[in-house]
């Protein structure tokens, strides 16, 4: 799995209702080495862990100002950034109830870091790697131990 020295993330989200209990599930390549995080919540939305799986996987990047690419099948995560939906958002203070506020503002602080791009790829495909996320998002949702979520919850109280 030879990427050159680029690093590619693959990320996933779910939840088993919306809300309801939910994960995600990161996959990290830098040439030879590969790396998964996952982990489970007890009450949040599968946006949310599609966003939050993104920051995650920034977060636990050493190197700083690298390329990334993510690779991800939320258009929710996609669009935002790439259709600088987001900019907008910040400078408007996410007037007009524009959900998930505090991931989206994690997510900023942590990829001024980096050089990010984002990919869409088909969700339940073909695709090993993204095949990969899902069954770490899902079992993480479906395990015991949950997380809170503590800005949904806080939010939704």
């Amino acid at each position: 799995m030879s990427s050159g020295h680029q690093l590619i993330i693959y990320t996933d989200g779910s939840s088993r209702g919306n809300p309801g209990p939910g994960g995600y599930g990161i996959v990290l390549l830098w040439g030879e080495k590969r790396k998964e995080i996952s982990a489970g919540y007890r009450l949040t939305t599968n946006n949310r862990m599609e966003l939050l799986a993104v920051i995650v996987a920034l977060q636990s990047l050493t190197k700083k100002h690298i390329p990334v690419t993510v690779y991800t099948d939320s258009q929710y995560v996609v669009n935002s950034v790439e259709k600088k939906w987001l900019d907008n958002w910040i400078r408007t203070d996410f007037k007009g109830g524009k959900k998930n506020k505090d991931l989206w503002l994690q997510y900023h602080a942590v990829a001024k870091n980096f050089k990010v791009r984002f990919h869409w790829v088909k969700g339940h495909a073909n695709n090993p790697l993204n095949n990969r996320c899902d069954e770490l998002a899902t079992s993480a949702a479906d395990g015991g131990n949950l997380l809170i979520d503590e800005g949904y919850e806080n939010e939704n109280a």
